[in-house]
């Protein structure tokens, strides 16, 4: 058995999270933690009561270094910049504070963190790409608007999937995101499906599977965000205005 030279284990480790993949991971433990309360919740008043206190400040401590990070890189102060540093440091208090509710209140007090490093996510890279100008261009993953928005919407924590007599459905809170588009980035690698892992979508019903960002969709989304919008083609949709967006579900043909 040949043993691998130093040169190849070298380019078999992988780097740091940049900020903004740093920012996305962030985001998928706050929706992990959000589901793992609401799964708590579904056994009553007898709930753990401390059951998710070392989670939480294990979140707190993970927006704190996402807060690091994005001071290391040094960025112009934009109003964009500020805001998303505040609303990351209004996370890190939510996060502490949760530890001393009961999960029902803690749930309600990290219920936004999702969206919310998301959105900082985006305002950071926005200027990163400000900043380094063409030095980002052509980094990013070719994706189709649809398959941003898809992304963008799974991040988020707005999309769970489920499965009755033989077909498959997707349920989205926001933009509308088809099984076509999530069975394309399952097919990529970007996506996976977590098997009953988020809430019923009524009272007694049954566990829903939650969607999530692959490490590679982590990479490949955190490389889009703030270069110029992808040119719509056929086959491809943007998301709707926020006015227009509601609870929808689609159905496998």
């Amino acid at each position: 058995m040949t043993t691998p030279s130093a040169e190849d284990l070298l380019f078999e480790v992988p780097g740091p999270p940049t900020p903004i993949e740093r920012l996305l991971l962030l985001a998928d433990h706050y929706v992990r933690h959000n589901d793992m309360l609401d799964l708590l919740l579904r056994t009553g008043p007898e709930a753990e009561p401390e059951a998710h206190v070392a989670s939480a400040q294990h979140l707190a401590a993970a927006t704190r270094a996402a807060l690091k990070a994005v001071a290391d890189e040094r960025l112009y102060e934009s109003p964009e910049l500020s805001d998303a540093v505040v609303r990351l440091q209004q996370l890190t208090c939510l996060s502490t504070a949760s530890t001393e509710h009961r999960p029902s209140m803690a749930r309600m007090l990290t219920a936004l963190a999702p969206e919310t490093a998301v959105d900082c996510a985006a305002s950071v890279a926005g200027e990163m790409q400000r900043r380094r100008g063409a030095a980002t261009e052509g980094l990013g993953l070719q994706l189709t608007a649809t398959e941003h928005t898809a992304l963008g919407e799974i991040a988020r924590g707005r999309v769970v999937a489920t499965s009755s007599l033989g077909r498959q459905y997707v349920h989205y809170r926001g933009a509308r995101v088809l099984i076509s588009t999530l069975r394309s980035l399952e097919t990529k690698g970007l996506i996976a499906r977590v098997p009953k892992s988020a809430p019923s979508a009524y009272v007694g019903g049954p566990l829903q599977d939650r969607i999530r960002l692959a490490p590679a969709g982590i990479t490949a989304f955190a490389s889009t965000l703030g270069l110029p919008p992808a040119q719509t083609s056929p086959g491809t949709t943007t998301a709707p205005p926020a006015s227009a967006r509601t609870q929808s579900a689609t159905r496998s043909r």
